[in-house]
């Protein structure tokens, strides 16, 4: 589990590196081998230039008619800044979808992560409106996936590391879909290349589980995979790619400034799944969601909440969690004595600690076995801090009119 101080000490957040892109990136920032190797990735072609000096380049599709691009293979020569200024001043212009995609990379060097649906053909060609959302509803949930395995290899997260997952995707940049058919996100290789890598790790070891259920008829596979870092999420983003499609397929390739990642190939090639693999997926799922244990733990946090249905006995609340999980509010259920503690360390705006097990049922959003509730002593400018974060939220709202009714009235 990690931990946040009380003090309410933040880190600071990598800002997104500043791109205009009303304009290329500037000639001596770019690698010229760099960006041969994005014009190859992105499909366009080498049609001769004078070897070891240049590259004739020209896109791939009819944007090819009338365009190329000089590439100067090194920066050996005296012109090979005109020639790359006047490259990225041509792709800056160029209708070609792929160029825009050159020039993210260049600007960000990123990991790309491509998913591609095969979705039934509507009239002339067209595609069901719902299919971009579905196309990009999955892949936002495989990569959340993909970040949260970075935090913790569990079969099943549940609410646990979000907050760090969610900043995490925070970094990436995303192009425009193709009618639902064809997406592709950048995932900068500074700070996500291990969101790529966890990503990438796991969707082949799925694949693999996937293979070794259908030709043995076992499932003990997909625990392997846990520790590649699969999980239930990344299984039910598979689902909601795959779901209403002939199939779909999803490839990761890596920044060539950065270098492909130890224990990762240079081009593995696209991971193909079909609407046959639905049943296993789904299957893995509830085996993952099954399998995760219960967590002890003791947790710190600030009461927002108490609930009982009567002015004596059992009752529970609602705790934001400061420390001791990674999830950002815990409910627990609390005998009497232990409830009194919480509601009186409400009132005078302290938090309290708590042992308990989070329970993986319900998404490790409840404490069960709870007890030792404990008033956490702060100083003064703490716990007017607290207060003011209390008062700020709709739960403090929530308490006093539950309090005015009667029914929730601490002792």
């Amino acid at each position: 589990m990690t931990h946040r101080p009380l003090d309410g000490t933040v880190r600071p957040v990598r800002p997104h590196p500043e791109t205009h892109w009303n304009r290329p990136p500037e000639p001596g920032t770019v690698d010229p081998a760099v960006l041969a190797a994005l014009l190859r990735r992105h499909g366009w072609q080498r049609r001769g230039g004078a070897t070891g000096r240049y590259g004739r380049w020209t896109p791939p599709g009819p944007a090819a008619t009338g365009t190329s691009l000089l590439v100067p293979e090194s920066r050996a020569f005296p012109d090979s800044d005109d020639l790359l200024g006047e490259a990225l001043q041509a792709l800056a212009r160029s209708a070609a979808p792929s160029a825009r995609e050159v020039l993210v990379g260049l600007a960000v060097p990123s990991d790309e992560i491509r998913w591609w649906r095969d979705v039934p053909d509507g009239p002339a060609g067209t595609a069901p409106w719902t299919a971009d959302e579905q196309l990009r509803t999955a892949a936002r949930q495989m990569l959340l996936a993909g970040a949260l395995a970075t935090r913790a290899r569990a079969g099943y997260h549940g609410a646990r590391h979000r907050r760090a997952a969610t900043a995490l995707l925070g970094h990436v940049l995303v192009g425009p879909a193709t009618d639902g058919r064809a997406l592709t996100a950048f995932v900068p290789a500074d700070p996500g290349r291990a969101l790529a890598v966890r990503l990438h790790q796991a969707l082949h070891a799925v694949r693999e589980a996937i293979d070794y259920q259908r030709a043995t008829g076992r499932t003990d596979a997909f625990d392997g995979a846990v520790a590649a870092g699969a999980s239930r999420e990344l299984t039910e983003a598979l689902v909601a790619l795959v779901r209403g499609t002939e199939g779909a397929r999803i490839a990761v390739a890596w920044a060539p400034a950065a270098g492909v990642p130890a224990d990762c190939a240079a081009n593995a090639g696209p991971l193909e799944f079909s609407p046959g693999d639905l049943t296993a997926l789904r299957e893995a799922g509830a085996r993952y969601l099954r399998a995760e244990p219960s967590v002890p733990v003791r947790i710190t946090g600030a009461v927002v909440r108490l609930r009982r249905t009567g002015p004596r006995g059992e009752g529970s609340v609602r705790l934001r969690v400061l420390t001791g999980a990674d999830i950002p509010y815990v409910r627990v259920a609390l005998a009497e004595d232990d409830y009194r503690i919480a509601g009186q360390a409400h009132l005078v705006g302290l938090p309290v600690t708590v042992r308990g097990r989070l329970e993986s049922r319900g998404g490790f959003r409840r404490l069960g076995e709870a007890g030792e509730v404990t008033p956490v002593q702060v100083d003064e400018a703490e716990r007017d801090r607290l207060m003011k974060s209390l008062q700020e939220t709709a739960e403090i709202t929530a308490f006093f009119e539950e309090t005015c009714g009667g029914d929730d009235r601490p002792d």
